[in-house]
């Protein structure tokens, strides 16, 4: 008998049993309303996090469209300084392409200027000398080259205020030595027609082993000679 009851209890057709708590009904009232606090609690919390997330969210929009204008203002900028740099790279190119071309001029007005100076230099020296009525050879210039050449200058000149027209004939002459033997060199006769001055030039070609002592002209006119001069070297 006490087995039958025995095994009853052990099996699946032993009685239900239930499990009922031990607390009493305040106690249970007092941590229902801790959890729903909680719960409230959490999901205000839920909610305001949602809010920042929310307005973060929308600043960060607005600091990205601020920072787009300030690029597209910083681009037009940055394009606003390159042309200016490249108007400044134009100018400063055109500055120094006129530097140049005032330096080129001021050489050539450096040379004009030594050029003047030396004919001057060479008007100073043709001072007619007394006497009227006459062709005057004033000023001969005798100058050798490095290349064994030598160029001559000199101005033929009628003092009279209104002289006849002068036709005729101009020789050059060198004298000198060559090889320590006595040397002479006429020019070509150089035909000239002046009234009142006439400036002459020329050039001659020198035997290397040349050594000048004086140079002559003369003016001719029908086979007499109306004027000379000798330079001496």
């Amino acid at each position: 008998m006490r087995f039958r009851l025995l095994r009853r209890r052990l099996t699946i057709s032993a009685p239900r049993m239930a499990v009922r708590s031990t607390l009493p009904w305040p106690l249970r009232w007092l941590l229902a309303a801790v959890v729903l606090g909680f719960s409230g609690a959490l999901a205000l919390w839920a909610f305001e996090f949602g809010k920042e997330i929310a307005g973060l969210e929308q600043d960060t929009r607005g600091q990205l469209q601020r920072l787009r204008v300030e690029h597209q203002q910083v681009l037009a900028e940055m394009t606003e300084l390159k042309s200016v740099a490249n108007t400044a790279d134009s100018l400063l190119l055109a500055e120094r392409s006129a530097q140049e071309q005032l330096k080129q001029q001021l050489r050539a007005l450096e040379d004009e200027n030594r050029r003047l100076g030396a004919d001057l230099a060479f008007f100073e020296q043709l001072i007619p000398s007394t006497g009227s009525g006459s062709i005057r050879v004033r000023g001969l210039r005798v100058r050798r080259a490095p290349d064994e050449r030598l160029t001559w200058q000199v101005l033929v000149m009628q003092s009279e205020r209104q002289p006849t027209e002068f036709n005729g004939e101009l020789l050059v002459t060198l004298v000198g030595t060559l090889d320590g033997r006595p040397w002479r060199l006429d020019a070509p006769p150089q035909a000239l027609s002046l009234r009142q001055h006439l400036r002459l030039e020329g050039q001659l070609d020198l035997p290397p082993t040349a050594v000048l002592k004086s140079a002559t002209v003369r003016l001719m006119q029908g086979g007499a000679e109306k004027a000379s001069y000798t330079h001496r070297l």
